[in-house]
This record gives C-alpha cells, sequence and structure tokens, in this order.
C-alpha cells in the first residue's frame, strides 16, 4: 500500500519536509483554535500537544516516503490522551487536522508545478488516506487499551479502598480524605450503609444501583462479597434519605438491610454492623427493605450480638417453650410495649378484647416470674423482646423435648 513515491511527489514531499517547522506550528495553533479541549492548558498542555504533533507529523512525511510506516507516535499520542482523560473524538479530530495541512500544503506545491504534478498527486491520494486509516487505528486501539487498564486499576483501588472504609482499617485522617477523593464522596456528611444479601455467588442483589443513585444525584460506592452486596450512599441532606429507601424497595430482590443516617465516614464501619443486623431481622427467603431504628436499646442490642441472645433466652425461655401459645403471649407484650402501656390500644393492635390482654399479660407474667409493673422487669423484657426482633434466626434453639407445636419461636422468621 505504501509503495515508493514518483518523482514528481517525492519533490512534492521535499518541499512539505522543508517546512515542517512551520507546519507543525501551524498545525498545533489550528488545534487549539478548532478544538475546545486543546484551548484550556488542562487536560493536555500546549507544550505536549505541539510534541506529539511534531512526531506524529515527522513520522507521517517519512512514511509517504515509500517505507512502512511506523505508527508507534500515534500509539504514545493515544496512550498518553487517555491517561489525560481526553476524548478520543477529538483527539482523532486532531489527527485530521494534521493529515489535511499536509494535503494542503502537497496541492499547493503541486499547482505552482502543474498539471502533471496534480495528476500525480491525485493518483496517490489513496496513499496518504490509507496511512490517515492507518494511524487512526493505531490511536484508537491505543487509547482504549489504556483507558481499559486505567479502569481496571481504577476499580482495584477503589476496592481496596471500600474494604478499608468499611473494615474501618483507616490509619490517619489523611487517608480517610484520600479515600473520599478517590470515591468521589464527601468525608464529613450525612451517609447510609446498605447490606444486600446476593442472591448467588459473585452476583449483585442491587445491579446498576450506583448508577441509578448517580442518576439521583447521590454519590455512593460498593463492594461484592460472597454473601453481601455492601454500600455506603452519600446523602444530600438527610431529607434524601427517604428517596434512597424507596429507591432500594422499588429493585430490591432480596433482603436489605439500611442503617440509620449517620455523620462522617470514619462511622462506616459501625453503620455497616446495623445494616447487617438489620438485614439478618428480616424474615428468611423473602424480599424486603429495612431500616436499623436508632435508639439507645437498640444500638445496645446490636452492638453485643451473642449478649443479647443470651439475654433473651434467660428471661423469655419459658414462654419461648410453649410454642404457638408462647407466640401468641410475646405478640401481646410487644404490642402492650408498643401502646406505651395502654392496655386498650394493645387489644386494638392485637386485634382482641382489653380483658383477653390482661389474661395474656397475666399469663406471661406467672410464665416469666417477673412483674409488669416493676420496672427493671419491664426494662429486662423489653430488652429481650428487642434482642428477638433483632436477632430472630440467632435465638437459642429450645430443647425437643420441650418443644410445644410446630411455630418457630417469637419473632416468627418466615
Amino acid at each position: 500500500m505504501h509503495q515508493a513515491p514518483d518523482p514528481v511527489i517525492v519533490t512534492l514531499l521535499d518541499e512539505v519536509e522543508r517546512r515542517l517547522p512551520e507546519l507543525i506550528v501551524n498545525v498545533t495553533d489550528e488545534i487549539v483554535g478548532a478544538i475546545d479541549l486543546y484551548q484550556a492548558a488542562a487536560p493536555v498542555p500546549r507544550d505536549d500537544l505541539a510534541l506529539s504533533v511534531g512526531d506524529n507529523m515527522r513520522e507521517i512525511v517519512r512514511a509517504l516516503y515509500g517505507p512502512a510506516p511506523d505508527v508507534s507516535p500515534a500509539h504514545e499520542t493515544g496512550r498518553r490522551r487517555a491517561e489525560q482523560s481526553a476524548p478520543l473524538p477529538e483527539v482523532l479530530r486532531a489527527f485530521r487536522i494534521g493529515f489535511t495541512e499536509i494535503w494542503k500544503v502537497l496541492a499547493e506545491q503541486a499547482a505552482l508545478a502543474g498539471p502533471d504534478a496534480v495528476q500525480e498527486l491525485v493518483s496517490a491520494a489513496t496513499t496518504l488516506w490509507s496511512l490517515a486509516d492507518d494511524y487512526s487505528v493505531a490511536v484508537t486501539q491505543s487509547y482504549r487499551d489504556t483507558a481499559a487498564e486505567i479502569m481496571l486499576r481504577q476499580q482495584k483501588e477503589r476496592s481496596v479502598l471500600v474494604e478499608a472504609l468499611f473494615s474501618g482499617n483507616l490509619v490517619a485522617q489523611a487517608e480517610l480524605w484520600q479515600i473520599s477523593e478517590i470515591l468521589q464522596i464527601p468525608s464529613d456528611g450525612v451517609f447510609v450503609v446498605v447490606a444486600a444479601e446476593t442472591p448467588t455467588l459473585g452476583k449483585d442483589a442491587l445491579p446498576e444501583i450506583e448508577s441509578r443513585l448517580d442518576a439521583e444525584n447521590l454519590a455512593s460506592a460498593w463492594r461484592l462479597t460472597p454473601e453481601l452486596q455492601v454500600g455506603v450512599v452519600s446523602l444530600r441532606s438527610r431529607s434524601a434519605e427517604e428517596g434512597v429507601l424507596e429507591l432500594l424497595r422499588r429493585h430490591a430482590d432480596a433482603r436489605i438491610g439500611v442503617s440509620p443516617a449517620f455523620r462522617g465516614l470514619e462511622n462506616t464501619p459501625r453503620a455497616l454492623h446495623l445494616a447487617r443486623v438489620t438485614l439478618a431481622s428480616l424474615p428468611a427467603n423473602r424480599p424486603g427493605v429495612r431500616q436499623f431504628t436508632e435508639s439507645p436499646l437498640n444500638a445496645l442490642v446490636a452492638s453485643s450480638p451473642e449478649e443479647a441472645v443470651q439475654l433473651a433466652h434467660q428471661v423469655l425461655s419459658p414462654v419461648l417453650r410453649l410454642g404457638d401459645d408462647g407466640v401468641v403471649l410475646l405478640d401481646t407484650l410487644s404490642a402492650w410495649f408498643d401502646s406505651r402501656g395502654s392496655t386498650k390500644e394493645a387489644a386494638q393492635l392485637s386485634y382482641c378484647h382489653p380483658n383477653t390482654v390482661r389474661y395474656r399479660l397475666r399469663k406471661l407474667q406467672d410464665e416469666l416470674g417477673r412483674s409488669l409493673s416493676n420496672p427493671a422487669d419491664q426494662a429486662e423484657l423489653l430488652a429481650a423482646l428487642r434482642a428477638l426482633r433483632t436477632y430472630p434466626a440467632a435465638a437459642v434453639p429450645l430443647p425437643a423435648e420441650s418443644a410445644v407445636g410446630g411455630r418457630p419461636p417469637w419473632p416468627p422468621t418466615a
């Protein structure tokens, strides 16, 4: 394709080569004037552009003399522009400007030399534009390869930083700021952590969640583990919290636990723990979204799972062994606490008569040996109920010989 040119063309190329310093300056100026990308110092400084224009134009002219083209300058330009995040279409447009200027000079010199030179140039035009194709392919390939490498490197870096964020392995505040900058989320803002149960190994529980949040102007960072897809979401304000929950509900195909809103990225590990605790409190094998309710008692129960489950077993074990009857008693006690000790309101929540609530509460007190009029007993009973609600699947199993009925311990997990 790139054969030795006719002597007439060689004469024209000699003139182009003589004028190369001038051409390099002119092409650089034209690129800067025609393409907005190059008008600012960033991302491509003018000196960098001029160097690239010079290297490529010298090699283009050399290749027009006949040798096989060396596209290494084009490869280098593609690599550099990808690293500078310059858009590929603009990079290719700059190359077209360079080839067009070379053609203009050749055409001008051919017109001065006469009709024979013009005819020879027209015959040789295929070589120039074939060379332009070679350069475009080289630039594009190098640009895309480099962009892919950069993306892979950034993904690995983000994965490491997100892991450090969730694990709390932050050595200094400076590293927290670095994580904030790379993940493009503020270090001092309002956040929630989301923990979604993965359907299968290596598969996202919330596909495209990052782009969906981004469309709502909400930055986030995510990490996939064998069991969970976890993410921290930056809220514009606490008022954006409900919008995040609604988005999760629309796309929930699994159990999803959400932490309470919190301030400061350094608190992410605790928020992840609360999100995981909340996920575990959801019924198994049933998609749903639940947010941790922040309160001193809930936080205390969540802070020590083993102690919380042990408390529930110690306090409620006699009732848990009653099977279905025990579930009814615990449901009634829960309604009574939710009603702030009002028997009438508890009856409405339980769809029964107030006398039935009184009977059930008396029976529960008899079974447990505790009194609802004793503040200390009330506190232990409420804490035990919160523990069962928070860790339903972690409740200590009842001995087989003492279990009654086929219903699971309260609260039901299915």
